[in-house]
């Protein structure tokens, strides 16, 4: 029985599967040695991130806690926090080995603190310049803080006008009944020394309206009856 002739979709199908037999056998050893580089990297990427990267980690954030105990004391001790000493290091240090880890990013929001009680006011600016939002909702307290104390940098240098917008930041960045009317309530003084009265009284009546049950709202009661 006589074979019937190929259809033209078969032919070229048979001619796709001939070039691409035809390619791998002319570039065979190219293709294998382009499979073999992509699976050395694969594995130097997961042994950099299990070798290297995760024990950075490890340590940055036990070396954190440390840090932290003092900070969080109900005494604290800024300047132990900050700079440690031989029983346990401080946020700068953990800033300066591992700066590059999440735990070293949250460092410079505590040392810049720490600076700050200190009465640092430069050293704090510095750290808060490299300090980058953490994400998730359990950072945005710590984003929202910090822009406080940026607001509150911006007042020690009398720019009351970039404070105040610094403040109203920190309420955008984290709007809670804890914080947000405290950063309203810092921007509308930072309002008021900059004689924009308008917007000292607006920040007062939103913290009335909007947190009124909060420690705040009776201090922004006051300064409206005023």
């Amino acid at each position: 029985m006589a074979k019937e002739a190929a259809t033209p979709q078969e032919q070229a199908l048979e001619n796709a599967k001939n070039r691409t037999e035809s390619f791998f056998e002319n570039n065979s050893k190219t293709v294998i040695a382009g499979l073999i580089a992509i699976f050395v990297l694969a594995v130097a990427i997961f042994g950099y991130r299990k070798l290297i990267v995760e024990p950075r980690m490890d340590k940055a954030q036990e070396m954190l806690y440390g840090a932290q105990y003092r900070f969080e004391e109900q005494t604290p001790d800024y300047e132990l926090a900050l700079n440690g000493d031989q029983s346990a290091p401080g946020f700068a240090e953990v800033v300066e080995t591992y700066g590059s880890t999440p735990a070293g990013n949250l460092a410079r929001y505590y040392a810049a603190a720490c600076c700050m009680h200190l009465g640092d006011m430069a050293q704090a600016e510095q750290y808060l310049a490299k300090f980058k939002h953490v994400k998730g909702e359990t950072g945005e307290l710590i984003n929202a803080m910090a822009e406080g104390l940026k607001g509150d940098i911006a007042v020690d240098n009398g720019d009351y006008a970039k404070a105040a917008a610094l403040f109203e930041k920190a309420v955008k960045v984290s709007d809670n009944v804890f914080t947000a009317p405290m950063y309203l309530r810092k921007a509308a003084m930072a309002y008021k020394a900059a004689g924009n009265e308008a917007k000292a009284d607006a920040c007062l009546e939103a913290i009335r309206t909007k947190y009124p049950s909060s420690i705040d709202a009776r201090d922004a009661e006051k300064y409206l009856a005023q």
